[in-house]
């Protein structure tokens, strides 16, 4: 199999809810909720890729020849690029399909990345087996995933944490940004925005790595980082929850300046190949996320799939680094890119 094949197959089975378009931008699936668009008009979805697009790149290759090397230490782990795949759930609500339920998309997203080197996030959702048949493809895996939990009540998040620690995950996550998620609220599910003292809560529950993934704002990363977050992820849930936001890449820089060293920063939100990684990178993030591209990956190949789109981003990575003049992560910087916004 071959990456093309992968796209050819997954056209074939969600293409009536995913076009599988040439460039995922959101212009076609706009406002597509429940399905795979943003939220409203669209235009929050739309707006990540647009800015990721006005990030340009500083061709040098001036530089004394060595390796690539495209690997980054998360979690006590080696991943051999800086790429996670994003938690989506969900399934047969927004793509259209039973092909893959959530144990199964969770098995080939949990094992391709594995199988690459990377790391997969698993998701939660508004029955309980929709956390644990994910969390048991990631026991299935030596527990190389990270399961993401919705912001329920903490007592619920507390016994999730403690069940994701029996498979000795790295991590944990909460998408905090899904107190807005539009499927939950039409489904009555008591999921609520969090206070900094009920996250510390949380963090000072585990002796897990606790990521906070839906920060947009400085005042939001500060707030994580007081809550003893291990990092966050800059996202608004790929314009899922809340229209007219601005883009995840147009606020990453400000958010890295003022907490960048003190933790971890993650990036959402329209990333789409190895170029695009290049540029979160440059800009301050430690890692990116990517979402929508992974759950074609995962319908149109299942976990050998996963594993090509993986290789094939972080080839991509590696070609650009080459050309900018940056033998290993910690060399890209800001200096290799320019932008306006």
């Amino acid at each position: 199999m071959n990456y093309g094949e992968v796209l050819n197959n997954a056209k074939t089975i969600i293409g009536k809810k995913c076009r599988v378009c040439k460039e995922c931008n959101g212009i076609a699936c706009k406002g597509e909720v429940p399905g795979v668009g943003g939220k409203g008009t669209g235009l929050a979805f739309i707006r990540n890729r647009e800015k990721i697009n006005q990030v340009k790149l500083h061709l040098d290759t001036i530089v004394p020849e060595d390796k690539i090397d495209t690997s980054i230490e998360l979690f006590g782990r080696t991943l051999k690029y800086p790429i996670l795949a994003a938690p989506i759930g969900g399934l047969e609500m927004n793509y259209g399909t039973a092909q893959l339920d959530d144990f199964t998309y969770s098995q080939a997203i949990v094992g391709g990345c594995k199988d690459a080197g990377v790391i997969g996030l698993t998701a939660d959702g508004v029955k309980d087996a929709f956390f644990q048949d994910p969390l048991k493809a990631v026991g299935e895996n030596e527990g190389w995933g990270i399961p993401t939990i919705k912001p329920w009540k903490n007592d619920e998040i507390l016994k999730k944490i403690s069940q994701a620690e029996e498979k000795q995950v790295p991590a944990i996550a909460i998408d905090i940004d899904a107190a807005g998620l539009v499927i939950l609220a039409m489904l009555g599910k008591p999921v609520t925005r969090k206070s900094v003292d009920e996250l510390k809560e949380i963090t000072s529950a585990t002796k897990l790595p606790v990521i906070l993934k839906g920060v947009m704002t400085v005042e939001g990363a500060k707030k994580a980082l007081e809550a003893g977050a291990y990092g966050i992820v800059v996202s608004n849930h790929g314009g899922r929850v809340l229209d007219h936001t601005l883009a995840t890449i147009e606020v990453l820089p400000q958010i890295a300046e003022a907490v960048k060293g003190k933790m971890k920063i993650f990036i959402d939100g329209g990333f789409r190949d190895g170029v695009d990684i290049f540029k979160a990178l440059a800009l301050g993030a430690d890692a990116v996320l990517i979402g929508r591209p992974y759950a074609v990956a995962a319908y149109g190949g299942g976990r050998e799939g996963v594993e090509l789109y993986t290789q094939k981003v972080g080839q991509e990575l590696k070609e650009t680094m080459i050309m900018t003049g940056c033998n290993e992560i910690q060399d890209i910087g800001k200096h290799c890119v320019s932008y306006s916004f």
